[in-house]
């Protein structure tokens, strides 16, 4: 009996080769970016300088196997700045078309506290939420930190507005 193995090219979906009865699909890898704020709506910014001499970014970091995502964020942001998370909110998911990844967005809610920095991080910080368009990479499609940053802007004045009219 001849059996079949199907592959599928990633963006027709067509396939691309067959033998031994089981479907084979393109994949990616799959990662986590965290916007961490606190009681004050600020937000940790991180230097690497591994992605950029310029920009700041997020938590971020990649998924283990057969780990959930908000396991893995909640990993990623012990594991990067020291902290463990009050509360982790879904704010979406994102395409990086430059690394062929999936990135599964969070907003992360913390006490202020001292951070305590991974090797893979240079340096740490607390900034105001109006101030991190300043510090990290420019609003792009690609560009799920800024995504998510907008994200939780409009939770802010979503807030505001809630209270103004209360």
């Amino acid at each position: 009996m001849l059996q079949w193995k199907c592959f599928f090219e990633a963006k027709s979906g067509d396939p691309l080769y067959a033998s031994d009865q089981e479907f084979w699909f393109d994949s990616f890898s799959t990662c986590v970016i965290i916007l961490v704020t606190n009681e004050f709506h600020e937000v940790v910014l991180l230097k690497q300088s591994y992605l950029s001499d310029k920009y700041c970014t997020l938590v971020a970091g990649y998924m283990i196997p057969g780990e959930n995502a908000e396991n893995a964020a909640r990993r990623e942001v012990k594991e990067e700045i020291g902290v463990e998370l009050k509360s982790l909110n879904y704010a979406g998911s994102y395409w990086f078309e430059q690394k062929n990844l999936l990135m599964v967005g969070f907003i992360g809610q913390v006490n202020k506290c001292k951070l305590t920095l991974s090797k893979e991080v240079d340096s740490a910080f607390w900034v105001k939420w109006e101030l991190v368009p300043d510090y990290i990479f420019p609003e792009h499609p690609d560009n799920a930190a800024y995504a998510i940053y907008k994200t939780y802007v409009n939770q802010i004045i979503r807030g505001r507005e809630l209270q103004l009219n209360n």
